[in-house]
């Protein structure tokens, strides 16, 4: 199965699980609720692009030496989780966009403005996106469980699958509990801590996981796993820090969220703590007095200004470029969806 044939069949799965009724429905006036509540996670994965699913496909490659039978289900799972961490980033967040579309507590939130519900639109659409994200993640679970294996392979995936969205929960926490302390003096420690945030909430799950749980569905031994480790981690921390770039500096049509959303919602990110630790005492009092709050277009481009006149945007490109030298030293020479994805990842810009 070729990378296009799969990705697209990881849409057409995807676009088959979110639009059946389940089995618990059983009048039409649940039908009619349910896919009052399945509507905004039917709109939001008509975008995305496959990147996780790819990175399951990518590491079972690397080790069965072949792209026939690739497993499926595995993939449309991380990508169901995907949503359902997506969703509840954006609660948490208090987000307005998301992949173009309005966020899902939005959209809920619209939903109660339409209906003339009773009570708060902004509490109800978060509670009920909340709701939205569990149910996804259940569903992945559930899909994830139609993966054929062996045995012992599908047990080594399946840990690696559950670790994965409980230390993405994790990350979230951190990202979260950040967002609610003092800005750090010691730059040594905020950019740590940055990094620590980028690793556990979105790197692993972004790249390195994924890659680890199709390698141990294909029967990877642990040494081989230590050796896709060695390519996935740096591609991931290098993704996730171009994602932390093109949230200030990206176009929004591309992005799906405006530009300078990561300083609106007081976001520690290792960009930020490096303009924090490089620029001049007044350029740090301008960014600390924006971090959380609402921006205007003249204080996103004097944030962006800031970044890339104190140099914290070049030392960033460097971080982004010696990791992502790092995971192509490390990329196996036969892994054919793992070259062709690393060399998009790489390429990502603008």
């Amino acid at each position: 199965m070729a990378y296009t044939d799969f990705r697209a069949n990881v849409s057409a799965r995807l676009h088959t699980l979110l639009s059946a009724t389940p089995s618990f429905i059983t009048d039409n006036r649940d039908q009619s609720l349910f896919d009052e509540f399945i509507h905004s996670a039917q709109l939001l994965s008509t975008h995305g692009k496959r990147t996780r699913a790819l990175c399951v496909a990518g590491g079972f490659e690397a080790i069965s030496r072949t792209d026939d039978d690739l497993p499926l289900a595995a993939g449309v799972a991380v990508e169901l989780y995907q949503l359902s961490a997506l969703i509840h980033d954006d609660i948490i967040d208090s987000a307005d966009l998301r992949r173009g579309l309005p966020a899902t507590h939005r959209l809920f939130q619209s939903l109660h403005a339409r209906h003339s519900f009773k009570g708060n639109a902004e509490l109800f659409g978060k509670h009920a996106a909340l709701l939205l994200g569990d149910y996804l993640l259940s569903l992945a679970g559930e899909e994830f469980a139609h993966q054929n294996a062996s045995p012992q392979a599908y047990r080594t995936a399946s840990t690696i699958f559950h670790a994965m969205t409980a230390e993405t929960a994790f990350g979230q926490y951190m990202d979260m509990r950040a967002e609610y302390t003092e800005l750090s003096g010691d730059n040594t420690d905020a950019v740590n801590d940055a990094f620590l945030v980028l690793l556990h909430k979105s790197a692993r799950y972004s790249v390195e996981l994924p890659v680890l749980l199709g390698a141990a569905l294909a029967g990877a031994d642990e040494a081989e796993l230590s050796q896709l480790s060695a390519f996935a981690r740096p591609l991931g921390e290098a993704f996730q820090l171009r994602d932390d770039e093109l949230g200030i500096f990206g176009n929004p049509e591309r992005t799906g969220k405006p530009a300078g959303s990561d300083i609106q919602e007081g976001k520690r990110t290792v960009l930020l703590a490096l303009t924090r630790s490089m620029c001049a005492e007044h350029e740090r009092a301008y960014i600390d007095a924006c971090l959380g709050s609402c921006l205007s277009e003249q204080d996103v481009r004097k944030i962006k200004a800031i970044m890339t006149s104190s140099g914290a945007f070049y030392a960033h490109e460097q971080l982004i470029k010696q990791r992502e030298d790092q995971a192509m030293s490390a990329l196996p020479t036969e892994a054919k969806i793992l070259h062709t994805l690393a060399t998009s990842l790489v390429g990502r810009r603008w």
